[in-house]
């Protein structure tokens, strides 16, 4: 759910991007309701845990495999992320609780409080990429000249997909327009482009596997293109997902130093 403005700006919306069926069209917008029903399951039924690996790969470093576990409750829009490899990171954690954000460094045993734009890790993550903010409210879809949307039906690959573009209506999103499939018969993202104020590609994700969770489909295989550097991609796998309520104790600073011990 940016992966570094070149990745994964709806990855953790790790699942948070969960899809559902839309049964039909509102008659004054097409776009509109899929945006709805991705907000309507953007929030899990339950606190959840899982396990996260990005795979990166980087034309001039080669690649890097960085491991978590990640805790999340929506209720209050919490998340507490430790990180498990590679070894320089491991035991390092990220904590977010209402407004506040902290990074938690092992070697100092110290907390720092960030802002939404640090990254997890070294990664392509940032804290704004766990954010669970609504679809609806940043996007609008986009119209020509005569006022119809931009919106198609269309095949990707051999799958039936609605292709539809959008735009921001706030300022403070990585991406001020996006190109959306989205497969017809359930609303699944199967694909997203990226792109920057003067329209230039960024970004390209697939949504390549999916499982249901608590009655969300949760994309736990995504591939990020960056289409900016090439070269450059990251493929995020989630596993080992358990729903159920987590103890508030776990989102608490003094847990995530007593896992990173």
């Amino acid at each position: 759910m940016r992966l570094d403005k070149t990745m994964y700006k709806m990855t953790f919306a790790v699942f948070a991007i969960g899809f559902a069926f839309v049964p039909g069209f509102c008659a004054e917008s097409r776009v509109a309701p899929i945006l709805r029903a991705i907000d309507d399951n953007y929030k899990m039924k339950k606190d959840l845990r899982a396990d996260v690996t990005l795979t990166q790969q980087r034309a001039e470093q080669g690649t890097k495999i960085i491991d978590m576990s990640y805790f999340r409750r929506d209720a209050d829009d919490a998340f507490l992320i430790v990180m498990n490899a590679p070894e320089n990171e491991k035991g390092n954690g990220y904590l977010r609780v209402g407004d506040n954000f902290w990074m938690y460094r092992r070697n100092t045993r110290t907390f720092q409080h960030i802002n939404r734009d640090e990254s997890i890790g070294g990664s392509d993550a940032h804290s704004a990429d766990f954010e669970t903010r609504k679809l609806d409210e940043l996007y609008g879809p986009v119209t020509d000249s005569s006022g119809t949307e931009k919106f198609s039906q269309e095949l990707l690959g051999k799958v039936p997909v609605n292709k539809f573009e959008v735009k921001a209506k706030v300022n403070d999103v990585d991406y001020p327009r996006q190109i959306f499939w989205t497969r017809r018969d359930n609303n699944l993202l199967l694909k997203q482009e990226s792109y920057s104020l003067s329209g230039t590609l960024m970004q390209t994700a697939y949504f390549l596997k999916f499982a249901e969770v608590e009655g969300r489909y949760v994309p736990v295989k995504q591939l990020f293109i960056d289409e900016f550097e090439k070269g450059n991609k990251t493929i995020v796998e989630i596993s080992n997902i358990v729903p159920g309520r987590l103890e508030d104790k776990i989102f608490t600073k003094a847990y995530l130093e007593n896992l990173s011990k």
